[in-house]
C-alpha cells in the first residue's frame, strides 16, 4: 500500500506542477500516390488543480496510514 501512496503523491505533485496535458495529433490531409501531406496539431487538455490536491491528499493519507500500521 505504501507504494500506491507514493505513486499517488508523485502524480498529485505532477498534476499541480503541470496544469495541462499536451499532445500532438497527426492527420492526413493529402494522399496522392507517393505524395503524402500530414497536418500536425497540438492539443491541450486542462487538468483542474482540485484533482491534483485530491490525489495528493489521498497519497499522503495512504502513506501515513501504512507508516502508522507498521509501527504497531
Amino acid at each position: 500500500m505504501k507504494t500506491l501512496g507514493i505513486i499517488l503523491l508523485v502524480v498529485g505533485i505532477a498534476t499541480l506542477a503541470l496544469p495541462y496535458i499536451t499532445f500532438t495529433k497527426k492527420e492526413k490531409v493529402l494522399d496522392v500516390g507517393p505524395i503524402e501531406a500530414v497536418k500536425e496539431q497540438k492539443e491541450s487538455i486542462p487538468v483542474s488543480p482540485i484533482i491534483g490536491l485530491v490525489v495528493l491528499a489521498s497519497g499522503a493519507g495512504i502513506v501515513i496510514a501504512s507508516v502508522v500500521r507498521g509501527k504497531k
